[in-house]
């Protein structure tokens, strides 16, 4: 006699749930298809050895959804794990990333080579593959982290596009696979999750597959705590196709996954399960954690017929799961015929697109902006000065793939090379995304996650507010997603403090490994579009103005400076007395005050510091040959101090000898030159505080 699930002693291993759920019978699912219940226990059993060893984890749903993901794995998942960055393989996101031990389990069993059994000894551990939430590039087979919730399903959106999107470029011989998705009920709950798949349901991404864990139980209790959606009719809504089934019986998630196959809409196929299947927190809210009692876990494996010790997967199983894990070798070798019979050209072009490389022809075209930007010297808004260099870029570089969220005309984004991705039109790279910052920012690290693209997309720098989880994801995954960010100050006026960015550059800056640009003008705009179009593991963010700006790089250089971060833009007449450090918009006001008081007598250097990540990342001799020892420093944004202190007190500088001119509040709604003279943010502030500092 065992007690599974609390409720007394019961015989037969079956138990009525709450209304809405099927009897669960653990002995009839082991007997009416033993080789699945043997392939889906080894899952089980892994999940809980493991979160037993690290006394931390979520082992509810693994258990709850080995069976999905057995019967997806076994039987539709197209992959090899011999050759796991194959580039036709489909492509699978556990967005519910809290159950990592699912993807780390079916990993192992299927064969990556890096997914050892001691990795899964170590789940949770320091150095160890196996992070408590899936992390993208920690082991092979993790196509993206996971673990803020909706975040994946977003992702997996901007993965099917990039499908779309390249299989009408390069044809289904190259290009020919889907994506599948297991999200849970926090993932649906989470409102990036109704962006992701309105944007999905509009563009008829046929070739996506979400597969919902649909176990009605979160961290505090019953779902209907906190929410009475109808999951089922609001996918319809958006233009899903739905199929409804027992996510532990094996039939019928066969037969759901193959009917995904066909039609012209996204499947979200919900899949009734029980969350910590068959032990005593079964349908819980204990079962959502870490299940480590040993005599639970004892319970749990006899319930399940399980024998063999922690950590040991029998012979049988694991050769089993190794075919699996070998069956998509002959597709792979079949695509690689086709991938060499392609023109050698073709061949070249495909490698250097997923290899992430710029064409060589990049470079040129970069240099070509830069001369005519600085010969023309024209007054322009470096929203249109990067609308020029995606005009030049976008022909040469044909794996970009743009957009906006609602504001093409304001961000400008688009140019005419790109046409519109739609579905009468896949080749098209150029996405409207509707008023969905959150839903776009983390598509698009979807699509570079997939490989083979280059994503950016704008809206106002304000709203990076909604952008920010993907982002900070971006940062964290180490992916060279861009992020378009126009309207970036209280340069652009009237709209008033709710679109006034004063705080944002402070928190982009604050991120790790992300790059923030601010450009003075063309020229620094195209040089911020040649780094963020070649780095490979950061990504980038470009905060542009809406108000014109004057050239202020005059003299045509080939070597991108900005690459550099902050160089010596305007030298002193005689002995260096004051720094002038300065960025994006408020360079020509630098430049404007350096003559003030280079007309008093007073040697004054101006430094451009479009990014500061960058200069942070040269050499000491370097750093001290652009801020020298001795001079007074003024730094000059039209945003908050923070961050600035670095470079107007530490690398040589004193709070005595610094100062600040910028922003300490809100904006305000009025014209932009008033603003900047309300604010304090002009030429002669600048230069009463350099002679306060001089004394």
């Amino acid at each position: 006699m065992l007690d599974l699930w609390g409720a007394g002693v019961i015989e037969q291993k079956t138990i009525t749930l709450f209304k809405g759920y099927k009897p669960v019978d653990l002995t009839a699912l082991r007997t009416a298809n033993p080789t699945h219940w043997a392939r889906a226990t080894a899952i089980r059993a892994l999940t809980l050895d493991a979160i037993h060893a690290a006394n931390s984890g979520h082992s509810g749903m693994p258990m709850g959804m080995a069976d999905v993901a057995t019967v997806l794995f076994a039987n539709h998942l197209k992959f090899d794990a011999s050759a796991p960055n194959w580039p036709d393989r489909d492509r699978f996101i556990l967005s519910a990333g809290h159950g990592s031990m699912l993807l780390y389990s079916l990993l192992h069993l299927t064969g990556y080579a890096d997914m050892t059994m001691d990795e899964i000894r170590n789940f949770r551990q320091w150095g160890a593959r196996t992070a408590g939430h899936p992390e993208y590039g920690h082991a092979s087979g993790i196509e993206s982290t996971t673990g803020p919730l909706g975040q994946g399903l977003a992702m997996a959106v901007g993965m099917a596009m990039a499908e779309e999107i390249q299989r009408g470029r390069y044809g289904r011989k190259l290009v020919d696979h889907r994506t599948f998705v297991i999200a849970g009920d926090g993932c649906l709950m989470e409102g990036i999750s109704h962006e992701a798949i309105g944007l999905a349901g509009r563009h008829e991404l046929s070739r996506l597959v979400v597969l919902w864990d649909n176990n009605d139980i979160t961290i505090d209790g019953k779902v209907s705590l906190s929410d009475r959606t109808d999951q089922v009719m609001r996918f319809k809504a958006a233009g899903w196709r739905v199929i409804e089934v027992d996510g532990h019986d094996p039939e019928a998630i066969d037969a759901a996954l193959t009917k995904s196959r066909t039609g012209k809409r996204p499947t979200m196929i919900a899949c009734k399960t029980h969350i910590a299947l068959g032990s005593s927190a079964q349908d819980t809210s204990k079962g959502h954690g870490a299940l480590t009692d040993e005599t639970l876990i004892k319970d749990t494996k006899a319930a399940y017929g399980w024998t063999a010790d922690a950590f040991v997967i029998p012979a049988e199983i694991k050769s089993d799961w190794a075919a699996i894990g070998a069956r998509g070798a002959a597709a792979r070798r079949e695509w690689e015929a086709q991938l060499a019979g392609q023109s050698t050209r073709k061949q070249a072009e495909f490698a250097r697109v997923y290899g992430g490389d710029a064409p060589k022809k990049l470079a040129g075209v970069i240099r070509n902006l830069k001369k005519q930007a600085s010969e023309d010297a024209a007054t322009m808004a470096t929203r249109k000065s990067s609308e020029n260099v995606l005009k030049a870029v976008n022909p040469v570089m044909p794996e970009t793939i743009g957009g906006s969220a609602d504001l093409t005309g304001s961000n400008n984004t688009k140019s005419d090379d790109m046409g519109v991705f739609d579905t009468d039109n896949r080749k098209g790279r150029y996405v409207y995304w509707g008023i969905r910052e959150h839903g776009m920012a983390a598509a698009m690290n979807g699509m570079v996650l997939h490989g083979g693209a280059r994503a950016y997309g704008g809206t106002f720098m304000a709203f990076t507010d909604y952008a920010r989880p993907a982002m900070r994801l971006a940062a964290l995954m180490r992916i060279p997603t861009v992020f378009v960010m126009t309207h970036d100050s209280i340069g652009l006026g009237e709209d008033g403090p709710t679109h006034q960015p004063v705080e944002h550059l402070a928190i982009s800056r604050a991120t790790p490994n992300t790059y923030v640009f601010r450009p003075a003008d063309s020229v620094e705009t195209a040089e911020a579009w040649e780094i963020a179009l070649t780095t490979k593991e950061t990504p980038s963010v470009l905060s542009l103005t809406r108000q014109g700006l004057p050239t202020v790089r005059l003299e045509h250089k080939a070597r991108n400076l900005s690459a550099q971060g902050a160089y010596v833009l305007a030298k002193a007449t005689g002995k260096t007395q004051a720094v002038l450090i300065a960025t994006g918009s408020e360079v020509c006001i630098a430049m404007q005050a350096r003559e003030m008081l280079e007309s008093d007598g007073i040697g004054t250097r101006v430094v451009s510091m479009p990014c500061m990540e960058l200069f942070a990342e040269q050499d000491e001799t370097y750093r001290r040959k652009v801020l020298p020892a001795g001079p007074v420093r003024v730094g000059i944004e039209a945003a908050v101090r923070q961050g600035w202190d670095r470079w107007l007190s530490g690398e040589g500088g004193r709070d005595a000898k610094s100062d600040f001119v910028g922003m300490d509040s809100f904006g305000a709604s009025a014209p932009a030159e008033e603003l900047f003279e309300k604010f304090g943010i002009t030429a002669a502030a600048t230069v009463a505080k350099v002679k306060a500092l001089l004394g």
